[in-house]
């Protein structure tokens, strides 16, 4: 209890919110590359998820390369990418660590989105008569829009919480008051800054799903709304398991 205490007293001492190492500072810095490579991320990984989707090619290689991803090592990667690159170069080191570090949830949430649409659904747009560009925009990117978020949610989570390790190159962020007080011994400073990275963790991950619950087109928030008014009314097969596939996608083959 000493501890938190005095963590919570280094976290309210006005010194540590102004200056050259304010933690207002460091937390913009945390932000920004938080939100650089979650964006650069999703200009990579939605084209080529939505493309896997819609013509269920290419999935086994997105797999691939998801899984491959998710294998190394952040900080091994960080410091080997530093050391390529140069003093000179660390932040666009980092910046492409975090990047690779946010594609795999971004690429799975653009493809599972599409692939978890009742063919039902495609087929009928297409007797309608509307082109494949169509059926993609209006059709396709709207119902899966819940998983695509669902995919960002995870990956700016990810991203926030290893941004952390920028401070150990000397770029700042929320991880700094963390080395620093490991390197000083001061286990409040220590705390203080751990605080400030699940605080903000928690923060958007309460934004993110949000995003997510309202990312679900109007017409089956109502439907699942009238579901729950009536739940005699529907079948366990009933189409409108969105809710279910937003935490489990559901693993279907193309034809």
């Amino acid at each position: 209890m000493n501890l938190l205490r005095e963590a919570f007293t280094w976290l309210t001492d006005p010194a540590q919110w102004s200056g050259p190492n304010s933690l207002l500072l460091l937390l913009g810095q945390h932000l920004m590359y938080t939100a650089l490579a979650v964006a650069i991320a999703a200009v990579i990984a939605i084209p080529a998820g939505w493309a896997i989707g819609h013509t269920g090619r290419g999935r086994e290689i997105a797999v691939a390369v998801s899984g491959l991803a998710r294998a190394v090592p952040s900080f091994g990667l960080l410091i080997l990418l530093v050391l390529l690159a140069g003093v000179l170069h660390k932040p666009e080191a980092a910046v492409i660590t975090f990047v690779l570090l946010a594609i795999p949830s971004i690429l799975a949430g653009a493809y599972t989105g599409l692939e978890s649409i009742d063919r039902k659904t495609i087929d009928a747009a297409r007797a309608m008569g509307m082109t494949e560009r169509e059926i993609l925009a209006k059709v396709e990117i709207p119902l899966g829009l819940p998983l695509l978020v669902g995919g960002l949610r995870s990956a700016i989570l990810q991203v926030a919480a290893t941004v952390t390790i920028a401070a150990y190159v000397n770029l700042g962020g929320l991880g700094l008051p963390i080395i620093t007080g490991l390197n000083l011994r001061r286990y409040d400073m220590v705390l203080g800054g751990a605080l400030l990275v699940a605080a903000l963790a928690l923060i958007l991950e309460l934004l993110m799903a949000l995003a997510q619950k309202m990312s679900v087109p109007r017409g089956l928030r109502s439907t699942r709304a009238g579901d729950r008014d009536a739940p005699g009314e529907h079948g366990a097969g009933d189409g409108n398991t969105l809710e279910l596939q937003i935490d489990r996608p559901v693993e279907r083959t193309r034809t």
